[in-house]
């Protein structure tokens, strides 16, 4: 029981600090595009996302190595094995070393190749420049401190972290505020959060240095990342389906559509930031949980942790549908060079996210148990459909096009993960899963009907400015969690007192 409630207790520290840097992120990832749009233009905005998602690409190299270490370091660390530790730690850090020279490589590549891509709007030097200094800032996040960021997050410490990530947000909009309103063009202002964001990995390492007792003789165990290539594949597949989007766009469409997508992103993956707050730092209590064989308090608390997950993301995404493109509207009044009002892309964006965050807690506890090579295929068949329906649909149907290919891969994965954790790691039916997503679905239903009865009767005030999409958005809000809150008790009454004296417990 005390073991419990001390996971419990990590476990809602690094949600509530996670919690508290979404919000942060949430203002200033608004002020900055919009800052972005008003100075520069849509097309400034949309090469700096479309070159950001191209250089997640190159930063792939590094991908599966952090899932894995994550898994093979919960039992060292639930047993104060040192030694095994050290050589984990060290075997992922031989292993970055290696991959940030090719990662150099590969960005000088890219920055070379890419401006021929925007060819029409931006000038060679412009975009070869801009790609190297937005490729700065992302491999100095990545590869000097991701290392000790691994070993952190596995021993339930992501708060140290996320309070590390607040300042240098913080930090970073400050000076790119400063620099804009200063009259500094896009190159200098991205240079200015490069040189913020340079400072995360050596306040981690300074951190892991004093804390662990780290101990660069001990031999790298290359065993205990072996699986890394099959992670490498699942994450490469992930990674496709998540960008497949923009990317199509960039190829098939105009810098300004990337722009749109983007901005609707923008709050929808906020919003998914601030879902995934619910999983910060349980994936690691989890771990302790099947490294230690508990398999009574696996069954009970990962029930607990779907049913919050699934209220939460239904909340969020139910309102964000009704609420998206209201606000999308007020956000870039003025800027003309593109219509932003795209009610259906928004409604398919939030669907989009909604299944993303459902999987969550199945992803979570497949990886947690280490089994990336048994669930590589399904990331892989993920990716495939998400390009094939996206590359079809893209010419005819543009912003919708892309988001139907990226929906019909969410909704596999989702399923794919929910089937095998179910059988193979939670031994229990799928009817469970299926019984929670019918719910949400018929919950974010009837709000939407009751939103639309409550518009007839002219109820709900027209959306011109921040004031009234406030005043519909708490409107909106109040009737969802009243729907969510009446199906819970009604079809998960247990349960849902189960998880409220869970969270009382923090407390006490």
């Amino acid at each position: 029981m005390k073991h419990t409630k001390s996971r419990t207790k990590k476990a809602f520290r690094n949600s509530f600090i996670a919690l508290v840097s979404q919000f942060v992120s949430l203002i200033c990832g608004f002020i900055l595009p919009r800052l972005i749009l008003t100075t520069f233009g849509s097309e400034y905005n949309g090469i700096t996302s479309s070159i950001s998602q191209f250089i997640e690409c190159i930063v792939l190299l590094r991908a599966g190595v952090g899932s894995v270490t994550r898994a093979s370091l919960y039992k060292p660390l639930a047993t104060g094995d040192n030694d095994q530790i050290n050589g984990i730690i060290n075997a992922t850090q031989k292993f970055m070393r290696r991959i940030s020279l090719i990662f150099a490589g590969g960005l000088f590549v890219f920055a070379c190749i890419y401006p021929f891509a925007v060819s029409d709007e931006f000038d060679w030097f412009f975009s070869f420049s801009l790609v190297l200094i937005l490729g700065i800032n992302v491999f100095a996040q990545n590869y000097f401190g991701i290392t000790y960021q691994i070993l952190i997050e596995a021993d339930q410490k992501n708060f140290i972290y996320t309070l590390i990530s607040i300042a240098s947000t913080i930090l970073n909009t400050i000076v790119a505020v400063i620099l804009i309103n200063a009259g500094a063009g896009i190159h200098i202002v991205k240079l200015g959060s490069a040189i913020v964001f340079t400072l995360n990995p050596l306040v981690l390492y300074l951190y892991a240095k004093k804390t662990y007792k780290l101990d660069s003789s001990v031999p790298a165990n290359n065993d205990a990342i072996s699986q890394r290539w099959d992670a490498f594949a699942q994450q490469v597949a992930t990674f496709v389906t998540n960008n497949t989007d923009i990317v199509v766009l960039t190829l098939f469409s105009n810098l300004k559509e990337v722009s749109v997508y983007t901005v609707y992103y923008m709050i929808a993956g906020k919003l998914t930031n601030l879902v995934q707050t619910v999983t910060n730092g349980i994936d690691a209590a989890f771990g302790n949980i099947l490294a230690k064989k508990e398999n009574e308090a696996l069954q009970t608390n990962f029930r607990l942790y779907e049913q919050l997950v699934f209220s939460v993301a239904t909340f969020a995404f139910g309102c964000a549908m009704i609420l998206i493109e209201p606000f999308v509207s007020v956000y870039t009044k003025g800027v003309s060079d593109v219509n932003y009002s795209r009610v259906i892309f928004g409604f398919l964006m939030c669907l989009n996210q909604l299944f993303y965050c459902i999987r969550l807690p199945y992803q979570m506890i497949t990886n947690a148990a280490g089994h990336f090579k048994q669930t590589r295929n399904g990331a892989i068949f993920e990716a495939l459909m998400n390009i094939i329906i996206s590359v079809v649909l893209v010419i005819e149907y543009g912003l919708i096009g892309v988001t139907i290919g990226t929906l019909f891969a969410y909704v596999f994965r989702t399923i794919q993960y929910a089937t095998y954790s179910s059988r193979n790691i939670l031994n229990r039916n799928i009817i469970v899963f299926v019984k929670l997503l019918c719910i949400s679905l018929i919950e974010i239903g009837v709000t939407y009907f009751l939103v639309f009865v409550l518009e007839k009767m002219r109820f709900m005030p027209v959306v011109n400015s921040y004031i009234s999409w406030g005043i519909r958005a708490v409107i909106t809000a109040i009737l969802h969690f009243c729907v969510i809150a009446v199906f819970s008790i009604i079809f998960y009454y247990r349960q849902t007192r189960q998880l409220i004296r869970k969270i009382k417990s923090v407390f006490v």
